[in-house]
């Protein structure tokens, strides 16, 4: 019994030599992770990642070559400074990493992970180790974020009349993402992108506070994206893809909490969230069908639920594994309502074409269950968002530079269905009101509830570096519009951005900066001494307000 015992033990530690649990964060100096999915539509790629669950292992299958001019490879995202037993037993370095950004006017951006939206000055630091011992790993990556959160006009206060008050109130208090955190500046540290886990490859366990992103958007994702903070949960996941006779497959399983930020309004028509955590059950999957080559196809759900308005059996703690079809739920003391969760579902597609440099991808998900086939047959567009997207390398004259041309739309704005049928708003709930959110934060598309985006993105690259320019127009939250300005259609609040970026490597050192400018119609739709006139119906004074947006990324590989 006790060879036995030995032999296994010697076995999993076999298995740990052969499989690395470190991770690249989620949204690494925005460039890190492009990389790697621009060498897949190159043919480099040996991994054969869906890039649709992530943060991404580091391993042998993609320890990809850069930056040929600093010789940057993703093992040099690490360095090494404790071995033993051929690798069984290893400490690493992690890189140190110091993100700034500058809002002049308003908060402005997303896919920030730990940073808040806030105007003025803010900071993010993070450095941290990885140890492995066997089958076993610790990363501990830390973050520090300080925001001057300077004050600016808030949307209560925006003067848009009693009636549009009501209407916003009325969101408010179904979802938990302030404009403003608090009165004064903000700072605070976390667990940032840490981790422990247990890999026996291709299959990983752990408990973990990093950010996730599932899905193949850019830009966003609709159910989950690093524009929050981590949160930390329990995670069952593949570690590479698994190869089958059909093709491969990809998965993780979360179960975790979610944090309130505890912001309220001082206003009678706002009211105080519960004070109360959030569970979140959640799964991504992805299947690369053997017979097609590069398509990848996925599937995500997720449920939260306020632990106090949760059960304690297995359906209560892994939902995402009930019917789909809202018929074997809807009536009954279980129904759904009664259960108080809110849940969203997507499916997504990319395809890579090695061969051509490019890629196209989709995702197509709702906020609410279809009662039955014949349901989601009607009315596909009933409760749904998606984004879809397109991108292209064009080959220069040397073998490693290219003209990165990318498109991205997303539509988070409710579909015509709602005006005969009630229809959730994305992210917010009349029984879990604090909504789809971590700390404040959206836990999906960072553009938020009811918003839209289309953004166009060019870009000369080489390795890490990058020289470009991104074009971007954003509507904010029309499902708010339509709901509390039914009269005029002169006043929605459209952001048009013009964004510079420049991304450079250097010795240890690697830069990535964005200059945006932002020209807001009608700010917070407001809007001044409107005339109705047939003759003159577009000459009014309108309310517009500029705004300039910095990032600053610098990290420091030892």
């Amino acid at each position: 019994m006790n060879k036995s015992i030995l032999f296994l033990a010697i076995m999993l530690l076999s298995v740990g030599m052969k499989s690395f649990a470190q991770t690249l964060p989620v949204g690494l100096l925005d460039g890190t992770e492009d990389n790697l999915r621009r060498q897949q539509l190159l043919g480099n790629d040996s991994s054969r990642s869906s890039f649709m669950i992530r943060p991404l292992n580091i391993s042998d299958r993609n320890n990809f070559l850069l930056d040929r001019d600093q010789n940057i490879y993703l093992d040099g995202f690490r360095k090494k400074i404790y071995s033993a037993h051929n690798d069984t037993y290893a400490v690493y370095l992690l890189p140190v990493t110091w993100q700034q950004q500058i809002n002049t006017h308003h908060p402005y951006g997303w896919n920030d992970g730990s940073m808040i939206q806030a105007r003025g000055y803010q900071t993010q630091i993070s450095a941290g180790v990885y140890a492995k011992i066997g089958p076993l790993s610790i990363q501990l990556r830390p973050e520090y974020v300080y925001a001057e959160n300077k004050d600016f006009r808030q949307m209560k206060d925006a003067g848009n009349g009693e009636a549009f008050l009501q209407k916003y109130a009325q969101l408010v208090n179904r979802i938990d993402n302030p404009e403003r955190f608090g009165n004064g500046s903000y700072s605070k540290l976390d667990w940032g992108q840490s981790s422990i886990r247990l890999t026996f490859d291709p299959v990983s366990i752990g408990l973990s506070n990093e950010n996730l992103w599932w899905g193949p958007g850019v830009r966003n994702s609709l159910l989950i994206s690093n524009t929050a903070s981590g949160f930390k949960h329990i995670s069952l996941n593949t570690s590479r893809p698994i190869n089958t006779p059909i093709g491969s497959f990809e998965t993780q399983i979360v179960a975790g909490v979610l944090k309130s930020s505890r912001i309220t309004i001082d206003n009678a028509l706002f009211t105080a969230k519960p004070n109360n955590w959030r569970y979140l059950s959640g799964i991504a999957f992805t299947y690369q069908p053997k017979w097609i080559p590069n398509l990848f196809l996925g599937f995500d759900r997720s449920f939260i639920v306020y632990r106090n308005d949760m059960g304690n059996s297995f359906g209560d703690y892994f939902p995402l594994f009930s019917s789909v079809e809202k018929v074997s739920i809807a009536d009954g003391p279980n129904n759904e309502d009664s259960r108080k969760r809110d849940q969203y579902a997507s499916f997504f597609a990319r395809w890579a074409m090695p061969e051509s440099h490019g890629e196209v991808y989709f995702q197509y998900g709702r906020n609410d269950h279809p009662y039955d086939i014949r349901d989601a047959l009607q009315e596909p567009e009933h409760s749904r968002a998606y984004i879809a997207g397109f991108r292209k390398l064009v080959p220069l004259k040397r073998s490693d530079e290219f003209i990165q041309v990318g498109i991205e739309v997303t539509q988070m704005e409710g579909a015509r269905t709602g005006v005969g049928r009630e229809q959730p708003v994305w992210y917010a709930h009349h029984q879990v009101r604090d909504g789809y959110t971590n700390m404040g934060q959206v836990l999906g598309a960072g553009i938020g509830p009811g918003s839209n985006l289309q953004s166009l993105d060019v870009s000369w690259v080489k390795g890490l570096k990058r020289i470009g320019i991104q074009i971007e127009r954003l509507v904010n939250n029309n499902d708010l519009y339509y709901a509390a300005i039914t009269t005029d259609p002169r006043r929605k609040w459209i952001d048009l951005s013009l964004s510079g970026k420049f991304d450079w490597t250097y010795k240890h050192f690697i830069l990535n900066s964005q200059l945006s400018y932002i020209r807001s119609h009608n700010y917070q739709y407001t809007a001044k001494d409107i005339v109705y006139t047939a003759k003159d119906f577009w000459n009014w004074d309108k309310q517009d307000v500029n705004n300039l947006h910095l990032k600053v990324g610098l990290m420091y590989r030892w």
